[in-house]
């Protein structure tokens, strides 16, 4: 069958191009800004892809359309679709409908850290022999690829985003998914521009509650107060908790880079790895109860974890220039944000943290979390916030206003180049500069590597 997808450079959609090579079909794509690092990952594979989305690509004569959810009305190749009559599907639907059916799925959700714990199960997975099918937001250090399908493999790890399948499609993507292992990892008010309020959240959480086989698990932590509000409306499958007062707990400074790990208060084996952070430690208990769930004992997944090496743009080094470390970060909700700039500040406590923040996600163009912006960034001794005045990532609201609680600890640009430079120019040994945006950010990580490389001569 020959597939062309609608959006094919996003992470799921490019991911499910992958995925659907593998599994045989004949695979096209466009998109607007066809760009690395997936146009490359998909031009390997032998994906064509195409810039924009004209009309006159109805002539591939595809036997299905794949659509992704960054196409609305008035996108001119989905009105010709729609006006000829064409079969259409979203990416959703396809994947659960034509991949999922008759695997185990196993489906990671929540507002935060998705990727890394898909990351860790997979990994868990792949060490115990099982080598699992997989799509993950996010490129895994010890996969190198977002994503892979064999169908002979039963296992398949997805990260289950809560974002609306299409505009056809209101429902969550994760429905499509029927998982029989599902871990609700957290839940926050998220995706402002969908939905109004944490409760419509909940709502669409336990829509995916309500299709969990009475064989199945879920997999949540004990202290999530949304999450138990979500279960407290009707529960069908058997529930295994983590964290506060949950069967799994983490016992360590979640900051040393090693915890032991406890199954009803008795310690089953320590994990050691130079991962920091309480959230990581939660993680890796929700990932090790899900191995368990798909036949991993917990001292195999253990011994995984030991050895997993975590998600491009988790705290990942970019490089370091004259004494002065610049990282990459996805971080780009006030939760998340806080969490980083907390792990980082036990990692390297004798230096300075310069956080540079780009709030391009949906919810903080709306500015629904403006306001937790401040609190989130009080850890770190300056602040460089870069918001565009006009084009799609526009912020709707005034950063300088925000940041006014932080003083002359925060600056608001609207230029990058001229941030880049301040920057560079606040810059000193021991520093290190926390690159936040869950976007490219205008290659700000090469750019300020450069300009610092330059400007070492003139110190």
């Amino acid at each position: 069958m020959h597939l062309h997808i609608i959006g094919i450079c996003g992470t799921f959609m490019g991911g499910l191009a992958l995925i659907a090579r593998a599994a045989g079909h004949t695979v096209t794509g466009c998109d607007a800004g066809v760009y690395p690092p997936m146009s490359t990952q998909l031009e390997d594979q032998g994906i064509d892809l195409i810039e924009g989305f004209d009309a006159d690509q109805l002539a591939l004569k595809p036997d299905l359309f794949v659509v992704g959810n960054v196409v609305t009305r008035g996108n001119p190749l989905m009105e010709a679709i729609l006006n000829q009559g064409l079969p259409y599907v979203s990416g959703p639907q396809w994947l659960g409908e034509t991949i999922l059916r008759g695997q185990h799925v196993l489906a990671v959700a929540g507002t935060h850290g998705k990727t890394t714990t898909s990351s860790m199960l997979a990994h868990i997975l792949e060490v115990a022999g099982l080598s699992p099918n997989f799509l993950i937001g996010g490129v895994a250090e010890d996969f190198g690829i977002s994503a892979r399908f064999d169908a002979g493999r039963p296992h398949f790890v997805i990260e289950a985003d809560e974002y609306d399948t299409a505009f056809f499609d209101k429902r969550s993507k994760f429905v499509h998914y029927r998982p029989r292992t599902a871990i609700l990892n957290n839940l926050e008010y998220d995706h402002a521009d969908i939905f109004p309020d944490l409760a419509a959240i909940e709502t669409q959480f336990h829509h995916l509650v309500r299709i969990i086989p009475s064989e199945g698990r879920i997999i949540l932590p004990a202290d999530d107060e949304a999450l138990q509000r979500v279960i407290q409306r009707g529960c069908w499958a058997p529930t295994i908790r983590f964290g506060g007062a949950g069967e799994w707990q983490a016992e360590g400074d979640p900051h040393a880079g090693q915890f032991d790990v406890l199954h009803h208060g008795t310690r089953v084996g320590t994990v050691a790895w130079p991962h920091s952070g309480a959230h990581n430690q939660r993680n890796a208990l929700a990932a090790i109860a899900a191995g368990r769930h798909a036949g991993v004992s917990p001292t195999q997944a253990i011994e995984a974890l030991n050895h997993f090496r975590g998600v491009k743009r988790r705290m990942e080094v970019r490089g370091t220039v004259n004494g002065i470390t610049v990282y990459d970060d996805f971080a780009h909700h006030p939760t998340a944000i806080a969490t980083t700039l907390a792990g980082l500040r036990h990692q390297r406590p004798e230096g300075r943290i310069l956080a540079v923040i780009e709030p391009r996600s949906n919810t903080m163009k709306l500015g629904a979390m403006a306001a937790r912006l401040p609190g989130s960034l009080e850890t770190a001794d300056l602040v460089f916030c870069f918001g565009e005045t006009s084009g799609k990532h526009a912020l709707g609201w005034d950063p300088a206003e925000v940041f006014a609680p932080l003083g002359d600890r925060a600056s608001t640009w609207h230029e990058l180049d001229k941030m880049v430079g301040a920057i560079v120019a606040a810059a000193r040994p021991g520093d290190h500069i926390l690159v936040m945006s869950n976007g490219g950010f205008g290659g700000i990580h090469q750019r300020l590597l450069c300009r610092l490389e330059a400007a070492k001569g003139e110190r």
